[in-house]
């Protein structure tokens, strides 16, 4: 059984929802390492969403923060679990851990992969200097001939300008353990919807929009699950903010809501948006890269100012959005799931596996 090292500096949210998921599913045709570091979103019981033929091995210097110090002491933690493991290949994860794990084995001879969730410099909060500097960066590493797994068609295109030794697989949820969760597949909607989201409280999830939002609709039920830094900008009196809540419950309150409702600046292709799919919930999301990738005109709405979304919930108030649903449910089924993901995985390992003038010389 061939050895596959996950490397996740960003162990939290989605991405830690995708990478349990994949990781398992995996397990029983490689022998699975995860080499992680804890964030605050990280649930307190990570380890119980692992089955028992996973190891999971912590890197105490990773850093979401540019640390020179920290940055070359997380290098060296890698360099060591690579020669304790000896993988046959590497699959990086997150833009951290692209640019350190490609800068740590420049020059050895395994395949190596590089999945994104959202390139850096799709970040609008940072100076146009900056995101062309994290872009460049990106090119720079792209040198080490590691191959690109884009999460979504929108960042696969984005790839291609990087490198055009790019693979895309869309990212899917395990459906079964989604089951064993929820209830009721949807909502019935009473004379006030339950709008939720579900995410870190910070920059890229917008919630000064939520907010704006939920004024707007102030005897409607506004719900934030999660948490963040920036959970002051929601002051409106109908949001209610939950907290981190570990998996089923946070599912539990995705249930229970009518609407789901995403204000990102930006995306890799969110795990929380595909789950309220599966769930027949109303999806109402920004027309951003990741998201306008599976949400149309037959499956939800995207939106791209506040007048938008006003728009939008407002007709959600008054026509049939059962079509909508469904729509989105059947294309959870037939794409954007587990099963799907990781048999496209288990290829383009299998590919890069055999094709050696890709793998380092």
């Amino acid at each position: 059984m061939k050895k596959l090292l996950f490397i996740v500096e960003a162990f939290g949210g989605g991405i830690f929802t995708y990478i349990s998921d994949l990781a398992n599913t995996l397990s029983d045709e490689y022998e699975v390492y995860i080499a992680y570091s804890l964030r605050k979103e990280t649930p307190k019981d990570f380890k119980n969403y692992f089955n028992s033929k996973i190891t999971l091995i912590p890197v105490n210097n990773f850093t979401r923060e540019i640390s020179v110090k920290k940055d070359i002491k997380a290098m060296l933690e890698l360099k060591k679990i690579v020669n304790e493991i000896a993988p046959d290949m590497i699959h990086l994860h997150s833009s951290k851990a692209g640019v350190l794990g490609r800068m740590a084995f420049l020059g050895r001879k395994r395949p190596m992969f590089y999945t994104p969730h959202g390139y850096s410099f799709f970040m609008p909060n940072i100076s146009k200097k900056k995101r062309l500097m994290y872009k460049e960066i990106e090119k720079l590493c792209s040198l080490s001939r590691c191959v690109t797994i884009a999460c979504s068609k929108s960042e696969y295109e984005a790839s291609l300008g990087i490198t055009s030794n790019s693979e895309y697989v869309n990212n899917g949820i395990n459906m079964k353990n989604l089951d064993k969760m929820i209830t009721a597949p949807e909502a019935t909607k009473g004379k006030k919807l339950k709008i939720a989201t579900l995410g870190r409280i910070a920059y890229q999830k917008n919630p000064e929009l939520f907010d704006q939002i939920a004024k707007a609709f102030p005897n409607d039920e506004f719900v934030w699950i999660g948490d963040g830094d920036l959970k002051d900008k929601l002051s409106a009196r109908n949001i209610s903010i939950t907290g981190w809540l570990d998996r089923r419950s946070a599912i539990k309150k995705m249930e229970d809501s009518d609407v789901f409702l995403l204000t990102s600046r930006y995306e890799g292709l969110p795990m929380s948006l595909l789950e309220a799919m599966y769930m027949k919930k109303v999806c109402v999301v920004s027309a951003v890269v990741g998201n306008r990738d599976v949400i149309n005109a037959k499956n939800g709405f995207l939106c791209s100012d506040l007048n938008e979304y006003i728009g939008a919930i407002n007709k959600i108030k008054s026509e049939d959005t059962k079509k909508l649903v469904q729509q989105a449910r059947a294309d959870i089924l037939s794409e954007y799931n587990t099963e799907v993901m990781a048999e496209k995985y288990k290829e383009i390992y299998r590919k890069y596996s055999l094709d050696q003038h890709l793998v380092h010389e």
